[in-house]
């Protein structure tokens, strides 16, 4: 018996029934394997569309015609080519939507999510959103907006092994590190989590100033107009509260301190 037929029986055997695979055969005779509940065999409607996905068209349809009887021309301009004002880097957070807290219009945000709002010089996703917002799309604004009672920085708070995620959470626990004399100082693990979640969150906003295309974009405005963009903001939203705020950063300062380091273009 080779492994991987021990371990699909191991899993038969401590699998609840109503969760185990069901085998049939498609038109081309090869054998599938559904993952099914007894109510899924009951419901003929299911193999369509799954009640909760069906749940989620009907809304989005109901909106859809909402917005049409409140501004006709409202899907004419959602049809346009974005012209985005703001690059949103955010968490994958469900309390944590930006449009609506916000309170934007519709394309006004150029949206990247992802666990814990990091900005990390080797993830090529956040990296091509970065350049798609700032070259093709020419936003004046990227927002990178932390929340407290964030998952990902309570994580990076304890001494234990996430698994693969601790290949993200590195990124938070490098904050921790190097801000770790003034989070040791303060006594209240609440107030030591939204401090980290705030520093953690400036950091985010140097590692979008470090990037080439973001100081090519502000050496040349700069060079043009006389002010540099985009301009880069550091925002916390507190879910409890509602409350959404702008971190007091001097990124004169900022720039000062790691210029000398991360600048890529010094005689341009």
């Amino acid at each position: 018996m080779n492994i991987g037929t021990r371990l699909r029986r191991l899993t038969a055997a401590n699998a609840p029934r109503s969760l185990l695979p069901r085998s049939s055969i498609n038109r081309n005779g090869a054998r599938t394997f559904l993952t099914t509940s007894d109510k899924d065999e009951e419901a003929p409607s299911l193999r369509g569309i799954h009640p909760e996905l069906a749940c989620l068209l009907q809304k989005s349809s109901n909106w859809s015609n909402e917005m049409r009887e409140k501004d006709a021309g409202f899907f004419d301009r959602i049809g346009s080519p974005q012209k985005p004002k703001y690059l949103y880097i955010g968490s994958c957070d469900a309390r944590v939507d930006p449009t609506t807290l916000m309170n934007v219009e519709y394309g006004q945000l150029f949206i990247h999510r992802n666990f814990g709002n990091i900005v990390c010089g080797s993830d090529l996703n956040v990296l091509s959103a970065i350049e798609y917002a700032v070259e093709r799309l020419g936003v004046p604004h990227v927002i990178v907006c932390g929340h407290y009672d964030c998952s990902a920085v309570r994580a990076s708070h304890t001494q234990t092994d996430h698994g693969i995620m601790e290949n993200w959470l590195r990124n938070i626990r490098d904050v921790q590190r190097l801000h770790n004399k003034e989070l040791s100082q303060i006594a209240d693990a609440e107030m030591r989590h939204r401090r980290l979640v705030e520093l953690h969150t400036i950091e985010q906003c140097n590692n979008v100033l470090k990037t080439g295309v973001v100081q090519q974009a502000r050496r040349a405005s700069f060079n043009k107009y006389g002010f540099a963009v985009p301009r880069v903001h550091a925002l916390v939203f507190d879910p409890a509260a509602g409350e959404l705020k702008k971190l007091p950063v001097k990124w004169k300062n900022e720039l000062k301190d790691f210029g000398s380091i991360y600048d890529l273009y010094p005689d341009s």
